[in-house]
């Protein structure tokens, strides 16, 4: 198992596609995208035990996925566990659907800085898209966390929120989407874009449908794998 997954990503570093875990098809070739993830490199070129907390609602806990283990990131855990079989990574999923900024950010103590992560990932902003919420309302939650996640110490990767029918619908998506890119450009933060990532999959022969779940609005397995190979590759890339 840990083979296929090793050469999935292997080859997407390389631009190929590849076959994905949660399903026959192809993972198609994913942007490349540029962390800057300095405490993780520097606690993994020290041989310490490292853990990556995942922040994040819905599509980050699995939602619509067949498994728990089949969501983003445990899909990541395994890819990573692959690629760097020499160090101890934990990912840690702390997905709740339904929340956002404003409720992630009062849970950040408990669910994330108690972890000591070396990195967090901290997906955001769809459900502030589907309700369309104020972007400087939105944009001021998600500063106010950032400044409480910048106590852990730790690697901040942004990620934006995935293409689907209903938030493109959205008309604060890509707005939503901005704001996290200009948020990110700021010192110590990096944007794992996955709007990028799903228009570079439109570009290629797969319908994003392929990748979505039939509500219409998270991925199917083949979406969060897919997703976690293309965010593993950019993580080896930042820590090698």
């Amino acid at each position: 198992m840990r083979n296929r997954r090793f050469l999935r990503i292997f080859v997407l570093l390389l631009g190929v596609p590849v076959a994905a875990h949660a399903a026959p098809s192809a993972c198609p070739r994913a942007p490349v995208q540029h962390l800057a993830l300095p405490h993780l490199k520097a606690a993994l070129k020290a041989g310490q035990p490292v853990v990556i907390a995942a922040l994040g609602s819905s599509s980050t806990w699995g939602a619509m996925a067949h498994d728990i283990a089949d969501s983003y990131p445990a899909e990541l855990q395994d890819d990573l566990a692959s690629l760097l079989p020499d160090s101890e990574i934990s990912v840690i999923n702390r997905g709740v659907g339904g929340e956002d900024a404003g409720r992630e950010d009062k849970r950040m103590a408990r669910d994330v800085l108690a972890l000591e992560p070396s990195l967090v990932i901290w997906q955001v902003g769809a459900n502030a898209a589907a309700r369309r919420e104020s972007i400087r309302h939105f944009t001021g939650l998600v500063r106010r966390g950032l400044h409480r996640l910048r106590a852990a110490n730790a690697d901040i990767v942004l990620m934006d929120n995935q293409r689907s029918r209903e938030l493109v619908a959205s008309p604060d998506n890509d707005k939503i989407n901005a704001a996290l890119a200009a948020l990110a450009r700021a010192p110590g933060l990096s944007l794992f874009s996955r709007d990028a990532l799903m228009r570079q999959w439109q570009a290629t022969d797969p319908p994003l449908a392929d990748f979505l779940a039939s509500d219409g609005l998270h991925m199917n397995d083949r979406g969060y794998a897919c997703t976690a190979a293309a965010l593993a590759a950019a993580i080896v890339q930042a820590v090698k």
